[in-house]
């Protein structure tokens, strides 16, 4: 393998070739965690990756078979029932120093955190399920620009501690419900290493080839963990050197690999880019701009073969989506054709016309 065949690999790893029909929560639990702080985005995410249409996918979020929460890095992701506690256990611990962090700016120690706890369990205790800004009003704390700064760190505060997670959906309205009615605690507990060495091999199964520092972005923990949890799993692990650089990946037919030409229409912060530290595999350096900002919103993306050639837009109307396209070369702007085999499965999730201009 060259270094210019990475990116057909991890559409392969990242299960979007189809090859086999899978549930919304199978994708999720394959990928072990998703990013999902832009809800819509990561729903097709999701979706592009399965049949299910966007209706399925809503109805496993509010069903609790997938939960959408903080986990990881101090984001939103998508994470499945039965991985959610280990998890947590694992990682909760290093992103609440981002939280901690937060609240102190505002007065909210360990012990004010903890009490604030305690009154969220008593609101939401029962199967209630209530918006950030329900709780907020409840717990006395004004709704302002700089009030909501607070809110947030207390509700990731509380997601980290597994006391909540996300409700039903109220409408278009996020909620928080308590984690441990919407999911049995499980009985026994990983240790931390028996927990790195489940992440790790997920993140190389799902996204390889990928590298240590791939892994150390992606799961929030420094390269020198990382390393020690990969030199313990290194005889479940394959591995490729590609310009000094070593690649791991899992269950994937590196040599002689028949890949097919493929189109991809992908949502903004999608793994496939998120995911990796560096990710000149998948765009050229001059692109990197027009695909994400430097402070770190990525755009939707259009792919060729695993190369980002474009990014998209959408705008809801009434009866039908508007789609957008700005292609980076001219001469790529012929492929436009291309795009709608894809798009009749992004019609087929949204269960609604969509134009392409």
């Amino acid at each position: 393998m060259i270094h210019s065949e990475i990116s057909h690999h991890r559409l392969v790893a990242q299960k979007l070739y189809k090859e086999t029909n899978c549930s919304p929560q199978e994708v999720v639990y394959h990928f072990g965690a998703m990013q999902a702080q832009d809800y819509a985005m990561a729903k097709w995410a999701i979706g592009s990756r399965c049949d299910a249409s966007e209706k399925e996918i809503e109805k496993a979020v509010n069903s609790a078979k997938i939960i959408r929460t903080h986990i990881l890095r101090p984001t939103w992701h998508f994470v499945s029932a039965e991985d959610i506690y280990w998890m947590l256990d694992l990682s909760a611990p290093q992103v609440k120093r981002f939280t901690a962090s937060a609240a102190k700016k505002f007065g909210y120690d360990a012990k004010k955190l903890d009490q604030t706890n305690n009154a969220i369990e008593k609101l939401l205790a029962g199967n209630n399920h209530l918006t950030r800004d329900e709780i907020m009003q409840e717990l006395g704390i004004s709704k302002t620009s700089k009030e909501d700064f607070l809110s947030a760190a207390i509700m990731m505060n509380a997601e980290l501690d597994g006391l909540v997670c996300n409700g039903k959906m109220k409408g278009k309205q996020i909620t928080y419900a308590l984690l441990e009615e919407r999911v049995p605690k499980p009985k026994n507990k990983l240790t931390k290493e028996e927990a790195l060495a489940k992440l790790a091999l997920r993140y190389f199964e799902s996204h390889g080839p990928a590298t240590l520092l791939d892994f150390s972005w992606w799961s929030g923990f420094p390269p020198t963990i990382c390393k020690k949890t990969i030199d313990a799993i290194i005889l479940q692990l394959n591995s490729i050197e590609i310009k000094n650089q070593i690649y791991y990946f899992v269950n994937q037919e590196i040599e002689n690999a028949n890949f097919k030409k493929s189109i991809h229409f992908l949502p903004a912060f999608d793994e496939i880019l998120i995911s990796y530290k560096t990710r000149e595999a998948s765009f050229l350096a001059q692109n990197q701009s027009k695909v994400f900002t430097n402070n770190g919103i990525f755009k939707p993306i259009i792919l060729e073969n695993g190369k980002v050639i474009g990014i998209w837009k959408r705008t809801i109307k009434k009866d039908h989506v508007r789609i957008e396209t700005e292609f980076f070369d001219e001469t790529e702007s012929s492929k436009k054709q291309l795009l709608f085999e894809e798009i009749k499965s992004f019609e087929k999730y949204l269960e609604t016309k969509v134009i392409i201009e």
